[in-house]
């Protein structure tokens, strides 16, 4: 039964609601872009059924968590450490700490920096990216019409407008454009780079608001984000990425530091992060910077891993926090 607790906690100086379900060793869930704790719905109750604490926080500038005004208060630094305050908030030790596209590098991150308290790290989606290894925005091909959407999304303003002109179109087009339903052309230009966003017509235009959404998601569950993002906007979530040079600097003391903590990591076959520049490889390599447990690509899965492949996803998490006990 899908019920979780909802409540808000003060951790790291900022308050952060959480939902979380069950009872037992503690598993937390961090969201991506641009979602809400609502992206863990079907992790919550599968976890708490297997005997676990699932707590899925609306992650520093999203939903009811509060969103600090200052672009420079959403670095990683103080995303780990809103993790690291959700445990003592909760009057908890240690945990084991999962996270979705921009979730993930905050719990790749947090055992990282916090092994301590974060026993065991599950990646989806993107993988652990050692500092300065892989791409940066600024090293993708760009022309005078066309820019990589990390760097469409540095000037603020600019990409919440295109966001924000029609939520439930962002929405929809969003969850369908980058998932495993979406369709992909038989054949791709040469030199093409996924995520390139046209400075004329923006990132929203690039994107397929259909008439039917996915099986995977109902239009119920879509108008749970839609409501959302109507209400907050797209600003905190933006903030991120536009700390990602901070997020470099601030990152340099750990450099050639490893994962030191058992790893899962999971993607969809059809996610677009893997048509990233380097990313293949990154993966391909991912077992030489953590103790990786599991590789797993789900055949026919886009972006939204977890959403898309609830049942998959589900069996290797609590596969995985069982080999641990």
């Amino acid at each position: 039964m899908f019920d979780p607790k909802h409540h808000v906690v003060k951790a790291n100086g900022i308050h952060i609601h959480l939902a979380e379900q069950g009872e037992g060793p503690v598993v937390l869930l961090c969201h991506g872009f641009p979602e809400t704790w609502y992206s863990w719905r079907h992790q919550l109750s599968a976890l708490a059924d297997a005997g676990f604490r699932a707590v899925a926080p609306d992650m520093r500038g999203y939903g009811e968590t509060e969103s600090p005004q200052a672009i420079d208060q959403y670095t990683l630094l103080h995303l780990v450490g809103d993790m690291v305050g959700v445990l003592d908030a909760l009057g908890v030790d240690r945990a084991v700490i999962a996270g979705h596209d921009w979730g993930a590098p905050v719990a790749w991150h947090a055992a990282l920096l916090r092994p301590d308290r974060f026993r065991a790290v599950i990646g989806l989606s993107v993988p652990f990216i050692p500092r300065g290894q892989v791409y940066t925005s600024q090293k993708l091909p760009e022309s005078e019409g066309a820019v990589f959407y990390q760097q469409y999304f540095q000037d603020p303003g600019v990409a919440e407008a295109d966001l924000e002109h029609d939520v439930r179109t962002t929405v929809r087009a969003s969850l369908f454009s980058i998932s495993g339903d979406a369709p992909m052309p038989d054949t791709l230009p040469e030199g093409f780079v996924p995520g390139m966003v046209s400075l004329r017509d923006g990132f929203m235009a690039g994107m397929i608001n259909p008439p039917t959404l996915p099986a995977w998601i109902s239009e119920a569950e879509a108008q749970v984000f839609i409501d959302q993002f109507s209400r907050t906007g797209y600003r905190g979530g933006l903030n991120w990425y536009r700390n990602i040079a901070r997020n470099q600097e601030l990152l340099s003391p750990f450099e050639g530091l490893k994962v030191t903590v058992p790893a899962l990591y999971l993607a969809g076959e059809r996610d677009i992060v893997l048509g990233f520049p380097g990313m293949r490889t990154v993966i391909a390599d991912l077992s030489h910077n953590v103790p990786l447990q599991q590789t797993r690509l789900l055949p026919g899965c886009g972006h939204w891993t977890q959403q898309e492949r609830p049942k998959e996803v589900n069996s290797a998490i609590i596969g995985f926090l069982n080999s641990l006990m």
